[in-house]
């Protein structure tokens, strides 16, 4: 996952709206390109195949949506190099920590219904016992459910001595005594023992510990597990129950999944079984994935992951949340979440699990979140315009380490500007 100052640094360039690079010329002879063309949409074509035969990407997946009707879904290069296998526009990737939209959109649900309040402590929802040998600090009992949406909950992995749990599961094993990799249950368990980093909502620290916080809040107050509970009240009303939280081994995955590529050929030992300790590539069992759930988890086709997107375009009615819910998501934080250290508004900020950019003084945001973990970089954009749009990558970094969800941003804004006519057809009433 990234660090709290890679999130911000490419945070700030996504969706900014400012320089917008010229296009590529298509090379379409040199990367494979599936979905149905439609000559009016080209500029995005032009963009894609340029973007993978520049960088040497493997693979793309790509979705745009215009006033909650798709109209461009087409894969680019390879879901598996060496079985020579295309990305098609319905093929699966890792979204990372563009999962985390996912989570705070099903606690806003349980808002909506009178379940939960955003000032709810979490430990009114946490049953855990704290781990033996581990201190608990009383500061828990402040941290509140809009903290953890907001990451000013108290964990700062940026730090010096701070750490993110997610990147030691081996450690987290051997302490707990666990005999399997663990879940997202021990590693809040587990760090219910360690002390937090700074007060409750003194400042904003990107914490993927506090989105698996809220997956736990999620579990206790439903009586369900996260991802049976998110897929039935979250995903399913708005057509994308097909959606999963991710395996860790090649061989536990679904065949519309691609393969992952780790930009460096990293490899670890491995944490599931029959491959336990093993050396195995970064992707395939060498980083817990099964335990990123509510905060880097799921998996998803550009155009289910646009299905989701839409169901909270501006002036539609959803079917997920209500519209105070939606203006509770995008609405500005108090403090240093949501202003800067002179206490002035930014320009940009973390609301309920989106970025969020208010345009002008017209009520309405441009939102978006990138994700990136060892072969998956995610991009997810809603803009004021009524465009979305969904760019996933099965790599995490190009030869020269830009992460390419971060390097195409301002690109598809350009390709987008440079569409004439826009089609009237749904495509999600065809895939």
């Amino acid at each position: 996952m990234p660090t709290r100052r890679e999130f911000l640094a490419a945070s700030a360039a996504l969706a900014s709206g400012g320089l917008r690079p010229p296009l590529a010329k298509a090379r379409a002879a040199d990367v494979a390109v599936t979905g149905a063309a439609n000559p009016a949409l080209a500029p995005f074509d032009d963009l894609l195949t340029g973007f993978l035969k520049d960088h040497a990407v493997p693979g793309a997946g790509v979705a745009v949506a215009r006033n909650g009707r798709l109209v461009y879904a087409r894969g680019f290069g390879h879901a598996n190099v060496e079985a020579d296998r295309p990305v098609e526009p319905l093929s699966e990737f890792r979204i990372a920590s563009v999962s985390k939209p996912i989570t705070a959109v099903g606690v806003l649900r349980l808002v909506d219904a009178g379940k939960v309040k955003l000032d709810d402590r979490v430990m009114k929802h946490l049953k855990f016992e704290v781990p033996a040998g581990g201190p608990f600090d009383k500061r828990w009992n402040d941290v509140t459910v809009r903290h953890c949406l907001h990451h000013t909950g108290g964990w700062d992995r940026g730090k010096k001595g701070g750490f993110d749990p997610i990147g030691t599961p081996w450690k987290i094993t051997d302490a707990l005594g666990l005999k399997r990799a663990p879940a997202a249950d021990d590693v809040v368990r587990y760090m219910l023992g360690k002390p937090l980093d700074f007060e409750p909502g003194a400042k904003m620290a990107y914490s993927n510990l506090g989105y698996l916080v809220l997956g736990r809040v999620i579990e206790a107050v439903t009586g369900q597990k996260y991802e049976a509970w998110v897929r039935a009240n979250v995903l399913k009303p708005v057509g994308a129950a097909a959606m999963r939280l991710g395996r860790g081994l090649p061989g536990d995955r679904p065949k519309g999944e691609v393969r992952y590529y780790d930009s460096k050929k990293r490899t670890a030992e491995c944490l599931y079984p029959p491959r336990v300790r093993e050396t195995v590539p970064l992707p395939d069992g060498g980083q817990n994935v099964e335990g990123f759930e509510a905060h880097g988890g799921w998996v998803a086709s550009p155009v289910d992951l646009l299905r989701f997107t839409c169901a909270f375009d501006h002036g539609k009615k959803s079917p997920v949340l209500s519209e105070a819910a939606i203006e509770q998501m995008w609405a500005r934080p108090d403090g240093p979440a949501g202003r800067d250290a002179e206490g002035e508004p930014r320009d940009a900020y973390y609301g309920c699990g989106w970025m969020v950019r208010p345009v002008g003084k017209s009520g309405k945001v441009t939102t978006w979140h990138n994700g990136l973990i060892s072969g998956t970089s995610a991009l997810l954009v809603r803009r004021s315009d009524g465009l979305n749009w969904a760019v996933l990558f099965n790599t995490d970094a190009t030869a020269k380490g830009e992460q390419p969800a971060s390097l195409i941003d301002g690109s598809m804004h350009t390709a987008a500007d440079a569409v004439k006519t826009w089609p009237d057809t749904d495509l999600f009433e065809r895939l």
